[in-house]
């Protein structure tokens, strides 16, 4: 099982991603679902809010066009929309993205949606509540695969600013 997941081609975008970003083969295959983040942190034996949870909405621009942002949010937390719309810049309030959008913007199903290896890049908002955590883990490309990371390299890896875009806890 654990060859064949690592070979799959959404994570061996995620492996090549980190690669290229000097930081090796990270990616760590789970006997068990990682589909959400409380299931990556039981898997892991690590808290829940040390899960990167990649979250994607959609916003309307200003031509009417639909376009996918993303929320890097701590696993113990909940997006705050209007909060992560005004750290991007946009106008209004982005809404939870359909999989199609999903898939279109990250390259990745939701399950298994990384925070990099997106097949152009997009808006991104980083929750600053991870920085909490000495070591994160994020999904790499499918529910059975996640790797770790550091808090400043999750910030320089994504070009993302840092905002509080996360309520609860």
């Amino acid at each position: 099982m654990t060859e064949a997941i690592l070979e799959n081609p959404s994570v061996r975008r995620v492996r090549a991603a980190l690669i290229e970003r000097g930081a090796g083969e990270r990616v760590i295959v789970l006997s068990d679902s990682a589909r959400t983040a409380a299931e990556a942190a039981a898997a892991l034996g690590c808290p829940v809010g040390a899960i990167v949870k990649s979250l994607v909405f959609a916003h309307q621009g200003q031509n009417g066009e639909k376009r996918a942002v993303m929320a890097l949010v701590a696993g113990d937390r909940q997006c705050d929309v209007a909060a992560l719309g005004r750290a991007l810049g946009l106008d209004g309030t982005p809404k939870r993205a359909d999989a199609e959008l999903v898939r279109a913007a990250t390259g990745f199903a939701i399950g298994g949606v990384a925070p990099l290896g997106h097949p152009a890049p997009l808006p991104i908002a980083v929750d600053d509540s991870l920085a909490r955590f000495e070591t994160l883990h994020a999904a790499a490309g499918h529910p059975h695969a996640v790797f770790p990371l550091k808090y400043r390299e999750l910030l320089d890896w994504t070009g993302a600013p840092a905002a509080a875009i996360a309520a609860g806890g």
